[in-house]
Parts: structure tokens; C-alpha cells; sequence
């Protein structure tokens, strides 16, 4: 995946289209730091950084016909050769990959009892293909005030009126409204 920020905005739009409470995304720091945004503007309740682990399935352990030899061999190895062998351990019924990937997971907001979401609508402004920069003084301002614009800048990723007060240009990100 090239784009991280278009997939994490799609993600949401097609949450928000089927009405989903909750949406995974990749972790990233740009994603992180997004997440934080969305937080603090209130657009999202609230997002959580999780490590990615497979459940294990109850059929995961199939008996061998030498079971005796199996048991053996278990007794041999501890569980941190198991581990480092494998990369793999085992705790609480989850089977979890050493330096596995982290994932965040959104909780969507929505008001009313249409469930009609607080994200309107979100739009990729600079893009892979062509970039946008913009000086402080020529920030736009997103259906008047309404919505956001977010932007990456040498001081980090923040909103447009963040970035109006710091007097700070840089890439606009996205608008959120």
C-alpha cells in the first residue's frame, strides 16, 4: 500500500456508509496522530492502539498417533525455545507473533437515532502524485470554519486553525467535515 492517509480515509467513509461503530486501521504515527485529531475535534468517541493477534481456533491442536513421542518432545523444548523457534507464544488463548504489527481501532460517533454520522464527508487534498503546500496565510478554511483541514508541518501533524495560530505553512493533509 503506497497511500496509508487515502486508505485510512476510506476505511472510515465505508464505516460511516454502513453505519459501523468500530473501524481498524493501521497503525502508523500519522495514523496515530490523526486518530488524535478526530478525537479532540469530535468527530470520533475515542480510538484504542492495539497489537494484531489471531485467535487460536479450538481445533488447533490435532493429536498425532505417536502421542507418547509428541509429549516427549514437548517436555524437551521450554516454552521460550518454543517460542524462539516458531515466533510465536501462546498466553490467554491468543496466539501472538512476536514484533507483531499494531492496528488501531476507531469508535465511530454518530447522533440521533438514525445513527447519522458526525463525519460528513472526507477528501484527500495532497496526494502521492502531486503534493500541496501552503504558507499559513493561505490555509483553507473548510466550509467556513466548519469542518477541518489537517496538515503535516516541521512541527507535526495538526489542524488548520492549529497551524494558523502557530503561523506555521506546510502539506495540507485532508479536509474533514
Amino acid at each position: 500500500m503506497v497511500d496509508t492517509i487515502s486508505d485510512i480515509l476510506t476505511r472510515i467513509r465505508n464505516a460511516n456508509l454502513i453505519k459501523s461503530d468500530i473501524v481498524v486501521i493501521p497503525f502508523t504515527h500519522v495514523s496515530q496522530e490523526i486518530s488524535a485529531i478526530l478525537q479532540n475535534q469530535g468527530f470520533i468517541e475515542s480510538f484504542k492502539v492495539v497489537p494484531f493477534a489471531l485467535p487460536i481456533p479450538s481445533n488447533a491442536f490435532v493429536v498425532s498417533f505417536s502421542e507418547e513421542k509428541e509429549k516427549e518432545k514437548e517436555k524437551e523444548k521450554t516454552p521460550l525455545e518454543t517460542e524462539k523457534a516458531t515466533g510465536f507464544s501462546i498466553s490467554s488463548g491468543v496466539l501472538e507473533k512476536k514484533n507483531s504489527r499494531l492496528k488501531i481501532i476507531l469508535y465511530l460517533k454518530y447522533h440521533g437515532r438514525d445513527k447519522k454520522p458526525c463525519i460528513t464527508n472526507l477528501k484527500r487534498i495532497s496526494k502521492p502524485g502531486l503534493r500541496i503546500y501552503t504558507t499559513y496565510k493561505e490555509i483553507p478554511k473548510i466550509l467556513g470554519g466548519i469542518g477541518i483541514a489537517i496538515l503535516s508541518t516541521s512541527q507535526g501533524i495538526m489542524t488548520d486553525r492549529e497551524a494558523r495560530f502557530r503561523k506555521i505553512g506546510g502539506e495540507v493533509l485532508c479536509a474533514i467535515w
